[in-house]
């Protein structure tokens, strides 16, 4: 009697337990999304419903499988292809438009006041978004961080980057240019002319030009490195592009076990040439002008002249380390190989561009000094960046109850800022915003377009080295085995390559 008393409240709590979960999961994957859903479009918002669990995603990866699925015409207008779900979302509902992530709601800012608002965030209500495990493998960075760890970060890493310490780094990136130059030179050969996929080349290229400017006189150690990290990146990138099972990566996989050991290998060799820069540093009067030294020599300081506790460990400048490589390399590479397609594709401005290079720079390395003086190559990148920014999105996450403009929003929504939208949207630009058209730069950035403070983001200076470089000894065209096919993977890329053929001037 009491065995079968004690057996039915066992079944009971089972039972109650159940019921606890079901209403729990419900609550979240229901209750909660739907209460969202209301509460943002009793508020002027429009866009899609929740779908339950899955949200949008299974409408978003199909759009995007079906755009990448096949090349485009040999045009400007990219976003169909390149983000055919927030392009749609955009047309369907408007500039400020809802979504979801799953259960996540996201909010579409297509409106430039708004944006440059949430980037400033001048109340911190608006942060990175939570970041998949995976992600966090690749560096813990400043890009990573917030609040007072950012702050304190960015105080160490500030003078590293002034622009006087800039400027001594341009003959190292002028070297790796060169270098780039006499590697295409041998490629061309007697015949005067070769086909190359250049996006291969770019990547090279960076990578050499932030192992130089990141290591110094260490830096074939480096561009070892950043190798390791750039095959720990495809693995990361491979992992996200499927469904993330939470704790899956600690299974010994072969792959997982690879991003341990490239993790480990990676670590290794950092706090090894790390450790060497600081007995440099205690022995000698240290004057490399490296990114990696003058990291470390303003850690010194920080710690001398506040607390050692304001400093950065070792395994924080580790960190540090791994994202010169993400700030720059894939950022730089994508803007060069898309300034070499599109000028191949407008061969007069291809000219225009060469023939300022060789009125400025003659046949001597571009400077510093005559960088400066190269209006049209300005003109150019920045219109390039317009057409084809390499970070297409940026995200932002609500961490407390907020507002955009007159829209209150409570903790936990996700919202897309489309960079890519905003640099092709006629409303700023005019008529015309899907051309290529170096000449609305003419007087800058600020003038460019009829909202001028807020309807562009460009970046990336050493670029112009590289591209003038490039002019003064070859022209180049368009291969006819070339497929016009932007997509991105964290940057934007050539699907399928970018084959350029070179003419030996």
């Amino acid at each position: 009697m009491e065995e079968s008393l004690f057996i039915k409240l066992l079944i009971s709590l089972i039972v109650l337990l159940l019921l606890v979960v079901v209403v729990k999961t419900l609550y979240s994957l229901v209750w909660v999304p739907k209460r969202l859903d209301k509460h943002i479009k009793q508020q002027g918002v429009k866009g899609n419903s929740y779908k339950f669990l899955y949200g949008d995603m299974k409408q978003y990866v199909k759009l995007m499988k079906d755009a990448w699925a096949k090349p485009m015409n040999l045009t400007h207008h990219i976003a169909p292809r390149v983000v055919p779900f927030v392009n749609n979302a955009v047309q369907l509902y408007g500039r400020v438009s809802l979504i979801w992530t799953g259960k996540t709601p996201r909010l579409i800012i297509l409106v430039p006041e708004l944006m440059q608002e949430i980037l400033a965030d001048k109340y911190g209500h608006f942060q990175k978004p939570p970041v998949n495990a995976l992600i966090l493998i690749l560096t813990r960075g400043l890009a990573s961080l917030e609040g007072e760890k950012w702050a304190k970060h960015r105080k160490i890493i500030n003078p590293a980057f002034q622009m006087e310490k800039l400027k001594g780094m341009v003959p190292a990136i002028s070297t790796s240019c060169y270098e780039l130059v006499q590697h295409w030179n041998t490629l061309v050969g007697a015949q005067g002319f070769c086909e190359v996929d250049i996006w291969s080349e770019f990547e090279n290229l960076t990578g050499d030009i932030i192992s130089r400017t990141a290591f110094g006189s260490s830096f074939k150690e480096g561009k070892r490195i950043f190798q390791l990290q750039k095959e720990q990146a495809t693995l990361v990138i491979e992992a996200m592009l499927t469904f993330y099972i939470p704790g899956f990566r600690f299974i010994p996989t072969k792959k997982n076990q690879r991003r341990k050991h490239l993790d480990k290998e990676i670590k290794s060799m950092l706090r090894d040439l790390i450790h060497r820069k600081e007995c440099v540093m205690k022995t000698e009067e240290s004057s490399s002008d490296d990114l990696l030294s003058l990291l470390l020599q303003s850690n010194h300081q920080t710690k001398l002249e506040d607390d050692v506790s304001k400093g950065l460990t070792i395994d924080e400048v580790i960190e540090e380390c791994k994202q010169f490589y993400f700030a720059g390399q894939e950022t730089t590479s994508s803007l060069l190989t898309w300034a070499m397609v599109v000028l191949a594709m407008h061969r007069s401005w291809q000219e225009k561009a060469r023939e300022e290079v060789m009125r400025v720079c003659g046949e001597n390395p571009p400077n510093y000094e005559s960088i400066n003086h190269l209006k049209i190559v300005t003109m150019v990148l920045y219109e390039v960046l317009r057409l084809y920014p390499p970070v297409v999105e940026i995200y932002r996450h609500t961490y407390k109850a907020t507002k955009v403009s007159n829209i209150s929003l409570p903790p936990g929504v996700d919202l897309t800022l489309p960079i890519l939208l905003i640099h092709h949207d006629q409303e700023l630009w005019g008529n015309d915003a899907e051309d290529f058209k170096p000449e609305r730069f003419a007087e800058g950035v600020l003038n460019a377009s009829k909202n001028n403070r807020l309807a562009f983001f460009p970046f990336g200076w050493e670029a112009k080295i590289a591209l003038a470089t490039i002019l003064q000894h070859f022209s180049f065209e368009l291969s006819p085995f070339y497929t016009h096919a932007p997509y991105t993977v964290i940057t934007l890329q050539p699907q399928h390559g970018a084959q350029i053929i070179l003419h030996q001037l």
